[in-house]
């Protein structure tokens, strides 16, 4: 029997936490064949040696362009199967977590299924978003306010299935039909809001995302690890998606009150912001893997 699941995966340096991830796959697949396919974007840290010992899985080794350009890449790879498993490197999936998601993805209409994620410690993963608007550009989530909270926080919110606007995508399980329709992930961004824009992109042509506490995991978080030039590529990029989907306009609001926001975090200690907002007033100064430093408002 031919795969129904292709598992992609991306690697970055991702030793410490891959093993753990495909190990648990056959019990998060119970009884649906799927393949694995993983890119590994240029570890250094010998992530690719690790994954040719295993033989559980095709592994593709590639330069650094980019998650949204590794996941595509991985599914080039992959067979045509019916659904794409689209995978952190730092989760690790619960016993039938997979067909549980297939039962919700085989519902007309729906394009990507996100399950109920927990932290390390145990604790609910706040994965559900709302759109991104100026009006949530403040990142007031803790008002619980729907005009000014992007990031769903209420616990009522995860103990029912429903449909959302978007989900944080370290465990998505994607229709193959809706990925081709909006063309995989944009590589423009290189790294965070890909899959923002995604599941926006998949909402306009009519695809719903679906979250279901049925399925769950663990997602780490970091697994690829932080710094302050990821940070500055996250907070441009939320930039360029206002300007992509709501005009110049709405993104020179988002814009002034990302600077705000970055200065008031810089003053209570957060060290990263102090060289994103250098980055987002000096264009010069912006990683040039995005490919956004000939304006002041990124493209």
């Amino acid at each position: 029997m031919g795969a129904e699941v292709a598992a992609v995966i991306v690697t970055y340096n991702s030793a410490e936490h891959v093993d753990a991830l495909l190990d648990g796959l056959p019990g998060a697949f119970g009884d649906v064949p799927y393949t694995t396919v993983v890119v590994d974007n240029g570890s250094t840290d010998g992530t690719p040696a690790l994954l040719r010992r295993r033989g559980d899985c095709t592994v593709v080794e590639s330069v650094n362009d980019g998650y949204g350009a590794g996941m595509n890449r991985a599914v080039r790879h992959a067979p045509e199967t019916a659904a794409i498993l689209v995978l952190n490197p730092d989760v690790e999936l619960d016993a039938d977590a997979v067909p549980r998601m297939l039962s919700v993805l085989r519902r007309p209409g729906v394009g990507i299924v996100a399950p109920r994620t927990r932290e390390a410690d145990g604790r609910l993963s706040p994965t559900l978003r709302r759109t991104p608007t100026v009006a949530r550009a403040g990142g007031l989530s803790f008002t619980r306010m729907p005009l000014l909270a992007e990031r769903i926080d209420d616990p009522r919110a995860y103990t029912t299935e429903h449909a959302v606007d978007w989900a944080v995508g370290a465990i998505w399980l994607v229709d193959r039909e809706c990925f081709e329709a909006v063309d995989g992930f944009d590589e423009s961004y290189f790294l965070y809001s890909e899959e923002t824009d995604f599941a926006l992109r998949a909402r306009d042509r009519g695809w719903a995302t679906v979250y279901t506490p049925t399925a769950g995991g663990m997602h780490i978080g970091g697994g690829s690890g932080t710094s302050h030039e990821t940070h500055t590529m996250q907070m441009l990029n939320r930039v360029r998606l206002i300007r992509r989907r709501r005009g110049t306009g709405a993104a020179w609001l988002y814009y002034a009150l990302t600077l705000l926001v970055e200065l008031r975090r810089g003053l209570l200690g957060h060290r990263a912001s102090w060289p994103t907002l250098r980055a987002l007033v000096r264009p010069a100064l912006r990683p040039a893997a995005l490919g956004a430093s000939d304006t002041v408002l990124p493209r």
